[in-house]
């Protein structure tokens, strides 16, 4: 089995990075035969911006320009997504909510066909990592959990039909905050594959 592991976070030693690394690491301790790949946006220089290209794309009047489809080819080789993203004003960074919006395509992810919905994703399972620095208390009393999986689980992945397995929150007034996020990013790794 294979994961794509996309992470967004600009800081090589930030947090973010660290657990998208125990992440994969806890993925090769599971299984010798299991594998992953680390998609850093920021690092590999990926435009967010919806430009002229992806609007065409979108309206069937051209295919997807050679980034697209070189994303969208990493998509077709994993047997799982993970997105590992800091919370930036309660959603996603820019550049994963970008990635996103170019990569998950109408044609691709999902198409209109004669006024009915075909959600193309559901062989994909998503599992969802994100960091913040508000406690819990304050998540609960905003309803952002509930905001998250509207927005998220449902509003995108679930109009794709790509099935969220995990949505976890990592949060800095969690106790053992750092070290047992690391731990439990490593968890997440090895057993992203055990129910297949």
């Amino acid at each position: 089995m294979h994961a794509l592991i996309v992470v967004a976070h600009p800081l090589p030693d930030s947090l973010t990075q660290a657990v998208t690394a125990q992440l994969a690491q806890g993925i090769g301790a599971a299984s010798s035969t299991d594998s992953w790949e680390i998609a850093d946006l920021i690092k590999e220089g990926f435009d967010p911006r919806f430009n002229r290209e992806d609007l065409a794309l979108f309206r069937g009047d051209s295919a997807p320009a050679a980034d697209i489809a070189a994303e969208q080819a990493r998509l077709e080789r994993a047997d799982a997504l993970v997105l590992v993203y800091p919370l930036y004003w309660w959603s996603f960074p820019a550049v994963l909510k970008g990635w996103i919006d170019r990569v998950f395509s109408h044609g691709w992810a999902y198409e209109d066909k004669d006024g009915t919905l075909v959600k193309k994703l559901g062989w994909l399972p998503v599992h969802l990592a994100a960091l913040g620095g508000a406690d819990r208390g304050t998540l609960d009393r905003h309803g952002y959990e509930v905001a998250m999986k509207t927005q998220i689980d449902h509003g995108i992945f679930g109009y794709c039909g790509a099935p969220v397995k995990t949505s976890t929150l990592l949060l800095a007034s969690d106790d053992g905050y750092p070290e047992a996020h690391l731990q439990r990013a490593r968890a997440l790794g090895q057993s992203l594959f055990a129910e297949h």
